[in-house]
């Protein structure tokens, strides 16, 4: 006889209590396949990724309705049995009332964590300081007033956003932490000493390392420097569909069928996912 799925209670309790110490991988599915299968690797919490579940649908990264994005969350939630991470962009909304809102609503899908982002959905790449703690500041009331187990992690986006000003990111970071974030993100940072600066600067809070690249840091490499927790973001979808774009032009361009060369089979994809729905059953 199977044990009964964990409840989102149980899945927040979880993450949390892997912020606590040690460093952990949490690698980022775009759909319930991908999820399912990450789970069966053995991974112990997931994270959405805003890209690579867009680009699935056909839409650029952060084009998607705050609707679509929430019932995105809620179907992995459903079909997974570790802890959920949300990565819920801007929240949908510019000021602090509206990102509560948002908050509200997300933490309602059963997600375990989710994070926000300190840049709009415009050209503008950062919200002005002041307005960027108080939307944290926002978003920790909201995760309160629902219960306050939601692990919430703050994010400065200088990095990716054209705003490489570590100093700006350590003040940024510093005050999302006094204002309540539970993690601290910067995306884009990769040197040693950007890492080590960052996780130094919100000590004892957990930092959150954005491992999208070929960076030369094993997880023991990072766990090292103080990381706790290891994202990869849209990558492991960019790998699918680079896959993806490769062989369909060598297909239409040279008429040539090479890149299906060493496929995972469909016999093994069928094992894995009959075995994985008896297991939900």
């Amino acid at each position: 006889m199977s044990s009964p799925r964990p409840t989102i209670a149980d899945k927040r309790k979880t993450f949390r209590k892997l912020h606590e110490a040690g460093c952990f991988v949490i690698p980022n599915p775009w759909n319930v396949g991908t999820a399912r299968y990450l789970q069966g690797l053995g991974f112990r919490a997931l994270a959405t990724t805003s890209a690579g579940h867009a680009h699935s649908l056909g839409y650029p990264d952060g084009a998607q309705s705050r609707d679509a994005v929430l019932a995105h969350y809620r179907e992995l939630v459903e079909a997974t049995d570790v802890p959920l991470n949300a990565d819920f962009e801007n929240g949908f909304a510019d000021d602090p009332a509206g990102v509560a809102e948002s908050v509200t609503r997300c933490i309602a899908t059963g997600v375990a964590g989710l994070s926000i982002e300190d840049s709009p959905k415009s050209d503008t790449p950062l919200y002005d300081f002041d307005l960027s703690v108080a939307r944290v500041k926002a978003a920790r009331a909201a995760v309160d007033r629902a219960g306050g187990d939601v692990v919430f992690t703050a994010r400065a986006e200088n990095f990716i956003r054209g705003v490489p000003d570590l100093d700006d990111v350590v003040r940024r970071l510093k005050a999302y932490a006094a204002a309540g974030a539970d993690c601290l993100y910067a995306p884009g940072i990769k040197t040693r000493e950007q890492i080590e600066a960052v996780v130094k600067a919100v000590a004892p809070k957990p930092v959150n390392f954005l491992g999208g690249g070929a960076f030369g840091f094993t997880v023991s490499d990072l766990a090292a420097m103080g990381v706790r927790r290891i994202s990869v973001g849209g990558s492991l979808a960019r790998v699918a569909m680079h896959a993806f774009i490769r062989t369909a032009i060598e297909i239409a361009h040279d008429g040539k069928f090479d890149g299906f060369a060493g496929l995972v089979t469909n016999a093994e994809l069928n094992k894995f996912f009959s075995e994985d729905r008896r297991k939900l059953s």
